[in-house]
């Protein structure tokens, strides 16, 4: 079954929704990671063993890799609809 223009509209509409929503929960975790890693330095000029707290910064920033990733994954798929909306409807021969 075809999907409908106003269908394909809605998934593009759909999928900008979740680009503003990645781009803002990246924001964030990388603010979470420099925030973290103040905390590690001041543990470290303190004297106290920060490995855990070191290990939590690395998982972070993983995590926020794959986040970027899946950015990258909604970018193609909003160019993919893009382009399917603007070609319209297919011609009848």
């Amino acid at each position: 079954m075809a999907v409908s223009p106003a269908e394909r509209a809605e998934q593009l509409h759909a999928e900008q929704r979740l680009l503003v929503k990645a781009d803002t929960d990246i924001e964030q975790g990388w603010q979470r990671v420099r925030n973290q890693e103040d905390l590690v330095r001041e543990l470290e000029a303190s004297g106290h063993d920060a490995r855990q707290a070191q290990r939590l910064v690395e998982l972070m920033k993983q995590t926020l890799v794959e986040w970027e990733r899946h950015r990258k994954l909604i970018i193609q798929r909003i160019n993919f609809l893009e382009r399917e909306v603007s070609s319209g409807p297919p011609k009848a021969s």
